[in-house]
């Protein structure tokens, strides 16, 4: 996911009357269970030597993103984060997650060893 600007092309004006025009954001949809194709895998790459979970390929919006991450971090009992449209889970928790994503209805793909 790609991060935007809230104001396209000017950075400063020195007409007191000037207004900026904030860009208007695309809010995508989130789509059914049935129809998230989701991805779930390990990753130790600029951690520290740390294993998280990560799950990629949400489509829909940033609070529905967040509210399932909230929801593995929970069953799960560890922390975590959602950052640039992926789920990040602390710790090896890839059978469990991708069991609890099957059981909501999400088409889970492990991805990896």
């Amino acid at each position: 996911m790609k991060k935007r600007q809230r104001y396209s092309g000017i950075v400063y004006s020195t007409d007191e009357h000037f207004a900026y025009q904030e860009l208007e954001t695309e809010t995508e949809e989130t789509r059914p269970n049935r129809q998230q194709e989701l991805r779930v895998m390990l990753d130790r790459k600029m951690r520290g030597g740390k294993t998280v979970t990560l799950v990629k390929g949400f489509v829909g919006s940033v609070a529905d993103l967040e509210a399932l991450g909230k929801k593995l971090k929970q069953k799960c009992g560890v922390g975590g984060s959602t950052k640039d449209g992926e789920i990040i889970i602390q710790g090896d928790f890839k059978q469990r997650i991708v069991q609890l994503l099957s059981d909501d209805g999400y088409r889970v793909k492990p991805v990896g060893g």
